[in-house]
């Protein structure tokens, strides 16, 4: 990361790009136990919060994110009930799950407390469904929390990640996979983000591999645009052993019973398709 007077700037050395977010004040600085959390006020992109010099949550643009991240997968389950989101600290995914009728429970499991407390602070329309009675929140290690689930805890689980790097890596594993994969009951989905397909392809096909390896039999990545994200290209990756995920709720999302900005039958399906390049890795 780098910042001059009027700009941020995050750098994406290894692929000789960056981008840039004029600013008008930086507002919280703070370093965690964790990580360090810093809020910037940008001219055109509203409140900005990175994470260790990275990007993380723009006014702006978070919708397209959160959106692909929840309703893609709650429409291809038939009845979600029991939903778990690991990370996701900023709270939004979690609102977009509770958007969902069908949902009894969704508990979220951020590993550093203070993430959520500042978004609650500057982005307190995207922590305006925390104090709904469905929601609980848990600040613990995610990974952990799925190694001792029950059998057949939950529905959906939520892979709202940072990179894989430091606590995150395990997140991108089998190992973490198979215990998704027994934490899920009959028709469950595991959805995490997958990065950019234009720079993280090679990643893509891990994640791809360590799902199927883990026991999944249906791997599907969904492509969108993101951006303050690197290249601006963004995915999510789901997995199941029940119904295709080719196939999905289309008559419920088309009854608009869940109120969006970027998600719809037609996004649904079109994020379904493979570039030829990622296609090809893929097989």
């Amino acid at each position: 990361m780098a910042l001059d007077h009027t700009w941020y700037t995050e750098q994406w050395a290894e692929q000789g790009a960056a981008i840039s977010l004029k600013i008008r004040d930086k507002v919280h600085d703070e370093q965690s136990t964790y990580q360090r959390i810093e809020i910037y006020e940008t001219e055109t992109f509203g409140t900005l919060m990175t994470l260790d010099g990275l990007v993380m949550v723009t006014d702006r643009d978070n919708f397209i994110y959160h959106e692909m991240m929840s309703h893609p997968a709650l429409f291809t389950h038939p009845n979600p009930r029991r939903v778990l989101i690991i990370g996701g600290g900023d709270c939004s995914t979690l609102r977009e799950v509770l958007k969902h009728s069908t949902v009894e429970l969704a508990e979220q499991v951020e590993l550093d407390e203070r993430v959520t407390r500042v978004a609650e602070k500057f982005f307190p329309d995207l922590c305006a469904s925390n104090d709904d009675p469905r929601a609980r929140l848990h600040f613990a290690d995610g990974i952990e929390w799925v190694a001792r689930a029950a059998p057949g805890s939950y529905d959906v689980i939520i892979i709202d990640s940072t990179d894989p790097v430091g606590p995150a890596a395990g997140l991108f594993s089998e190992t973490f996979y198979r215990d998704c994969l027994r934490a899920l009951g009959k028709d469950g989905i595991v959805v995490g983000q997958s990065e950019s397909p234009l720079f993280h392809a090679e990643l893509i096909r891990s994640v791809h591999r360590a799902l199927r390896s883990a026991g999944f039999r249906d791997v599907l990545t969904l492509n969108f645009p993101q951006c303050t994200y690197p290249s601006g290209w963004w995915s999510a990756t789901l997995a199941g052993n029940g119904r295709p995920l080719a196939t999905f709720r289309e008559d419920d999302v088309a009854a608009k019973r869940v109120s969006t900005r970027y998600y719809n039958r037609a996004i649904h399906t079109a994020a379904r398709a493979a570039p030829q390049f990622l296609d090809e890795l893929l097989r």
